[in-house]
Protein backbone atom coordinates (compact mmCIF):
# COMPACT_ATOMS: atom_id res chain seq x y z
CA UNK A 1 0.00 0.00 0.00
CA UNK A 2 1.58 3.26 -0.84
CA UNK A 3 1.71 6.58 0.73
CA UNK A 4 -1.44 8.17 -1.06
CA UNK A 5 -3.44 4.98 -0.21
CA UNK A 6 -2.47 4.85 3.42
CA UNK A 7 -3.30 8.54 4.31
CA UNK A 8 -6.67 7.90 2.35
CA UNK A 9 -7.21 4.75 4.80
CA UNK A 10 -6.86 7.20 7.82
CA UNK A 11 -8.61 9.95 6.59
CA UNK A 12 -11.57 7.37 5.92
CA UNK A 13 -10.94 6.04 9.66
CA UNK A 14 -11.11 9.45 11.34
CA UNK A 15 -14.30 10.52 9.15
CA UNK A 16 -15.96 7.24 9.95
CA UNK A 17 -15.50 7.95 13.18
CA UNK A 18 -16.74 10.97 13.57
CA UNK A 19 -20.02 9.89 12.33
CA UNK A 20 -20.40 9.00 16.02
CA UNK A 21 -19.70 12.24 17.21
CA UNK A 22 -21.59 13.76 15.10
CA UNK A 23 -24.82 11.48 16.25
CA UNK A 24 -24.29 11.68 19.48
CA UNK A 25 -24.19 16.43 19.39
CA UNK A 26 -27.54 16.59 16.92
CA UNK A 27 -29.67 13.66 18.27
CA UNK A 28 -30.92 15.02 20.95
CA UNK A 29 -32.58 17.76 19.45
CA UNK A 30 -33.35 15.76 15.70
CA UNK A 31 -34.22 12.65 17.41
CA UNK A 32 -33.05 9.33 15.61
CA UNK A 33 -35.63 9.28 12.43
CA UNK A 34 -35.49 12.82 11.89
CA UNK A 35 -31.66 12.92 11.98
CA UNK A 36 -31.43 9.55 10.12
CA UNK A 37 -33.57 11.35 7.08
CA UNK A 38 -31.47 14.37 6.48
CA UNK A 39 -28.37 12.00 6.87
CA UNK A 40 -29.57 9.53 4.31
CA UNK A 41 -31.47 12.27 2.34
CA UNK A 42 -28.36 14.76 2.34
CA UNK A 43 -26.00 11.81 1.34
CA UNK A 44 -28.32 11.10 -1.53
CA UNK A 45 -28.37 14.41 -2.87
CA UNK A 46 -24.70 14.86 -2.85
CA UNK A 47 -23.90 11.16 -4.45
CA UNK A 48 -26.61 12.51 -7.26
CA UNK A 49 -24.08 15.94 -7.61
CA UNK A 50 -21.33 13.31 -7.78
CA UNK A 51 -22.99 11.02 -10.52
CA UNK A 52 -23.97 14.30 -12.75
CA UNK A 53 -19.99 15.39 -12.25
CA UNK A 54 -18.69 11.67 -13.21
CA UNK A 55 -21.40 11.13 -15.67
CA UNK A 56 -22.75 7.92 -14.27
CA UNK A 57 -26.68 7.68 -14.61
CA UNK A 58 -28.32 5.74 -12.37
CA UNK A 59 -30.04 2.46 -13.64
CA UNK A 60 -32.86 2.47 -11.09
CA UNK A 61 -35.43 0.00 -12.98
CA UNK A 62 -33.45 -2.07 -13.71
CA UNK A 63 -32.10 -2.84 -10.24
CA UNK A 64 -34.20 -0.72 -7.72
CA UNK A 65 -35.02 -4.29 -5.86
CA UNK A 66 -31.16 -4.84 -5.06
CA UNK A 67 -30.79 -0.84 -3.92
CA UNK A 68 -33.72 -1.56 -1.66
CA UNK A 69 -32.19 -4.58 -0.02
CA UNK A 70 -29.13 -2.55 0.21
CA UNK A 71 -30.51 0.58 1.29
CA UNK A 72 -32.41 -0.68 3.94
CA UNK A 73 -29.45 -3.57 5.74
CA UNK A 74 -26.63 -1.21 4.82
CA UNK A 75 -27.86 2.34 5.70
CA UNK A 76 -31.48 2.89 7.07
CA UNK A 77 -31.56 0.23 9.29
CA UNK A 78 -28.47 0.59 11.03
CA UNK A 79 -28.38 4.15 11.18
CA UNK A 80 -31.33 4.40 12.95
CA UNK A 81 -30.16 1.83 15.60
CA UNK A 82 -27.20 4.09 16.05
CA UNK A 83 -28.81 7.36 15.87
CA UNK A 84 -31.56 5.41 18.80
CA UNK A 85 -28.35 4.37 21.10
CA UNK A 86 -26.65 7.68 20.32
CA UNK A 87 -28.73 8.92 22.70
CA UNK A 88 -27.99 6.88 25.56
CA UNK A 89 -24.50 5.44 24.92
CA UNK A 90 -21.42 7.55 24.55
CA UNK A 91 -19.71 7.84 20.88
CA UNK A 92 -16.84 5.87 21.65
CA UNK A 93 -18.76 2.98 22.82
CA UNK A 94 -20.76 3.17 19.44
CA UNK A 95 -17.66 3.15 17.51
CA UNK A 96 -16.18 0.16 19.63
CA UNK A 97 -19.54 -1.59 18.97
CA UNK A 98 -19.69 -1.06 15.40
CA UNK A 99 -16.51 -2.36 14.86
CA UNK A 100 -18.27 -5.80 15.76
CA UNK A 101 -19.65 -6.62 12.23
CA UNK A 102 -16.75 -9.06 10.89
CA UNK A 103 -17.56 -10.77 14.37
CA UNK A 104 -21.43 -11.63 13.46
CA UNK A 105 -20.61 -11.56 9.93
CA UNK A 106 -18.02 -14.67 10.47
CA UNK A 107 -21.20 -16.11 12.75
CA UNK A 108 -23.90 -15.60 9.68
CA UNK A 109 -21.49 -17.09 7.03
CA UNK A 110 -20.71 -20.50 8.91
CA UNK A 111 -24.55 -20.32 9.48
CA UNK A 112 -25.94 -19.25 6.34
CA UNK A 113 -23.45 -20.09 3.55
CA UNK A 114 -21.80 -23.15 5.65
CA UNK A 115 -18.90 -21.61 5.66
CA UNK A 116 -16.61 -23.77 8.11
CA UNK A 117 -15.19 -21.95 11.60
CA UNK A 118 -11.67 -22.98 11.94
CA UNK A 119 -10.16 -22.78 15.55
CA UNK A 120 -8.99 -19.20 14.92
CA UNK A 121 -12.40 -17.95 14.24
CA UNK A 122 -13.45 -19.90 17.14
CA UNK A 123 -11.00 -17.71 18.92
CA UNK A 124 -11.86 -14.48 17.33
CA UNK A 125 -15.53 -15.09 17.80
CA UNK A 126 -14.44 -15.37 21.90
CA UNK A 127 -12.17 -12.26 22.03
CA UNK A 128 -14.68 -10.28 20.36
CA UNK A 129 -17.72 -11.56 22.90
CA UNK A 130 -15.60 -11.02 25.84
CA UNK A 131 -14.88 -7.85 24.81
CA UNK A 132 -18.49 -6.63 24.35
CA UNK A 133 -18.76 -8.20 28.03
CA UNK A 134 -16.30 -5.87 29.34
CA UNK A 135 -17.94 -2.98 27.16
CA UNK A 136 -21.15 -3.84 28.75
CA UNK A 137 -20.38 -5.20 31.95
CA UNK A 138 -18.71 -2.72 34.10
CA UNK A 139 -21.96 -1.01 34.89
CA UNK A 140 -24.32 -4.09 34.56
CA UNK A 141 -25.87 -3.40 37.99
CA UNK A 142 -26.34 0.31 37.32
CA UNK A 143 -27.41 0.43 33.69
CA UNK A 144 -31.34 0.68 33.20
CA UNK A 145 -33.63 -0.33 30.98
CA UNK A 146 -33.45 2.19 28.25
CA UNK A 147 -29.62 2.22 27.90
CA UNK A 148 -29.86 -2.01 27.84
CA UNK A 149 -32.17 -1.31 24.98
CA UNK A 150 -29.32 1.29 23.29
CA UNK A 151 -27.13 -1.60 23.65
CA UNK A 152 -28.91 -4.02 22.28
CA UNK A 153 -29.49 -1.24 19.59
CA UNK A 154 -25.86 -1.00 19.07
CA UNK A 155 -24.94 -4.59 18.47
CA UNK A 156 -28.19 -4.67 16.32
CA UNK A 157 -26.18 -2.17 13.70
CA UNK A 158 -23.04 -4.39 13.42
CA UNK A 159 -25.49 -7.69 12.97
CA UNK A 160 -27.33 -5.89 9.53
CA UNK A 161 -24.02 -4.52 8.19
CA UNK A 162 -22.88 -7.77 8.33
CA UNK A 163 -26.40 -9.18 6.36
CA UNK A 164 -26.02 -6.45 4.39
CA UNK A 165 -21.86 -7.43 2.72
CA UNK A 166 -22.97 -11.38 2.74
CA UNK A 167 -26.03 -10.41 0.62
CA UNK A 168 -23.80 -7.96 -1.54
CA UNK A 169 -21.42 -11.02 -1.88
CA UNK A 170 -23.91 -12.96 -2.99
CA UNK A 171 -25.19 -10.86 -5.65
CA UNK A 172 -21.70 -10.08 -7.26
CA UNK A 173 -21.94 -7.66 -10.44
CA UNK A 174 -25.51 -6.50 -10.05
CA UNK A 175 -24.49 -2.92 -9.74
CA UNK A 176 -20.67 -0.77 -9.29
CA UNK A 177 -19.76 -0.14 -5.58
CA UNK A 178 -20.58 3.55 -6.79
CA UNK A 179 -23.67 2.81 -8.31
CA UNK A 180 -24.70 0.78 -4.71
CA UNK A 181 -23.70 3.49 -2.45
CA UNK A 182 -25.97 5.85 -4.68
CA UNK A 183 -29.21 3.78 -5.20
CA UNK A 184 -29.08 2.45 -1.73
CA UNK A 185 -29.18 6.22 -0.47
CA UNK A 186 -32.08 6.90 -2.47
CA UNK A 187 -34.18 3.68 -1.02
CA UNK A 188 -32.75 4.34 2.17
CA UNK A 189 -34.30 7.73 2.29
CA UNK A 190 -37.88 5.83 0.82
CA UNK A 191 -37.55 3.75 3.71
CA UNK A 192 -36.89 6.49 6.90
CA UNK A 193 -39.34 8.91 4.87
CA UNK A 194 -42.45 7.14 6.37
CA UNK A 195 -41.13 6.97 9.94
CA UNK A 196 -40.27 10.71 9.79
CA UNK A 197 -43.38 11.69 9.69
CA UNK A 198 -44.39 9.43 12.27
CA UNK A 199 -41.58 10.85 14.80
CA UNK A 200 -40.78 14.60 13.86
CA UNK A 201 -37.71 16.67 15.21
CA UNK A 202 -37.79 16.42 18.52
CA UNK A 203 -36.58 20.33 19.84
CA UNK A 204 -35.61 23.23 16.75
CA UNK A 205 -32.40 22.49 16.22
CA UNK A 206 -29.49 25.37 15.96
CA UNK A 207 -26.69 26.49 14.13
CA UNK A 208 -24.77 23.69 15.59
CA UNK A 209 -27.22 20.93 14.90
CA UNK A 210 -27.40 21.67 11.60
CA UNK A 211 -24.59 21.89 10.98
CA UNK A 212 -23.28 18.31 12.44
CA UNK A 213 -25.85 16.84 10.25
CA UNK A 214 -24.81 18.40 7.34
CA UNK A 215 -21.60 16.54 7.97
CA UNK A 216 -22.84 13.78 8.75
CA UNK A 217 -24.70 13.41 5.45
CA UNK A 218 -22.11 15.31 3.22
CA UNK A 219 -18.78 14.40 4.65
CA UNK A 220 -19.71 11.22 6.76
CA UNK A 221 -21.85 9.10 4.82
CA UNK A 222 -21.71 10.68 0.76
CA UNK A 223 -17.53 11.66 0.64
CA UNK A 224 -16.80 8.57 3.07
CA UNK A 225 -18.32 6.10 -0.11
CA UNK A 226 -16.09 8.29 -2.47
CA UNK A 227 -13.40 7.85 -0.36
CA UNK A 228 -14.00 4.05 0.30
CA UNK A 229 -14.75 3.29 -3.34
CA UNK A 230 -11.40 4.79 -4.33
CA UNK A 231 -9.57 3.09 -1.63
CA UNK A 232 -10.92 -0.66 -3.27
CA UNK A 233 -9.91 0.83 -6.82
CA UNK A 234 -6.56 1.27 -5.56
CA UNK A 235 -5.70 -0.92 -2.99
CA UNK A 236 -8.73 -3.97 -3.26
CA UNK A 237 -11.75 -4.60 -0.76
CA UNK A 238 -9.52 -7.20 1.68
CA UNK A 239 -6.93 -4.29 2.30
CA UNK A 240 -9.46 -1.11 1.93
CA UNK A 241 -11.40 -3.23 4.97
CA UNK A 242 -8.50 -2.75 7.45
CA UNK A 243 -10.32 0.75 7.72
CA UNK A 244 -12.65 -1.34 10.30
CA UNK A 245 -9.72 -1.56 13.25
CA UNK A 246 -8.78 2.41 12.63
CA UNK A 247 -12.72 3.56 13.35
CA UNK A 248 -12.75 2.41 16.75
CA UNK A 249 -9.61 3.97 17.64
CA UNK A 250 -10.98 7.54 15.66
CA UNK A 251 -14.36 6.84 17.67
CA UNK A 252 -12.74 7.09 21.08
CA UNK A 253 -9.94 10.17 19.88
CA UNK A 254 -12.98 12.25 19.21
CA UNK A 255 -15.59 11.43 21.83
CA UNK A 256 -12.40 12.26 24.46
CA UNK A 257 -11.68 15.08 22.79
CA UNK A 258 -14.48 17.33 21.80
CA UNK A 259 -16.95 15.53 24.19
CA UNK A 260 -14.82 14.80 27.35
CA UNK A 261 -15.70 11.33 27.59
CA UNK A 262 -13.89 9.07 29.84
CA UNK A 263 -11.95 6.51 28.74
CA UNK A 264 -11.52 3.99 31.27
CA UNK A 265 -9.59 0.76 31.40
CA UNK A 266 -13.01 -1.55 30.04
CA UNK A 267 -13.22 0.71 27.01
CA UNK A 268 -9.32 0.12 26.25
CA UNK A 269 -9.33 -3.16 27.09
CA UNK A 270 -12.54 -4.16 25.79
CA UNK A 271 -11.44 -2.29 22.32
CA UNK A 272 -8.88 -4.35 22.49
CA UNK A 273 -10.23 -7.64 22.57
CA UNK A 274 -12.67 -7.13 20.10
CA UNK A 275 -10.13 -5.91 17.65
CA UNK A 276 -7.72 -8.92 18.21
CA UNK A 277 -11.33 -11.25 17.64
CA UNK A 278 -11.96 -9.19 14.20
CA UNK A 279 -8.04 -10.32 13.41
CA UNK A 280 -8.53 -13.60 14.21
CA UNK A 281 -11.67 -13.94 12.60
CA UNK A 282 -10.75 -12.06 9.24
CA UNK A 283 -7.37 -14.10 9.25
CA UNK A 284 -5.27 -10.81 9.46
CA UNK A 285 -3.09 -12.44 11.95
CA UNK A 286 -2.62 -15.15 9.86
CA UNK A 287 -1.53 -13.24 6.81
CA UNK A 288 0.56 -11.23 8.12
CA UNK A 289 2.71 -14.04 9.68
CA UNK A 290 2.60 -15.55 6.56
CA UNK A 291 4.30 -12.49 4.93
CA UNK A 292 6.57 -12.28 7.76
Amino acid sequence: MDTASIIRLFCLAAIWGASFLFMRVSVPAFGPVALIMFRVGIAAVFLWLASRWLKRPLELRRTWKHFLTVGLLNSALPFLLFAYAALSLPASLLAILNATSPLFGAVIGALWLRTPLTGAVALGLGCGLAGVSVLVGKNIALANAGEWMAIAAGLLAPLSYSIASIYAKARPGVATPFDNAHGSMWMASLVVLPLFFLAPVRHLPDAGDWAAVSLLGVVCTGAAYLLYFRLIDDVGPTRALSVTFLIPVFGVLWGAVFLDEAVGWHTLFGGALILTGIALTTGVLERLRQAA
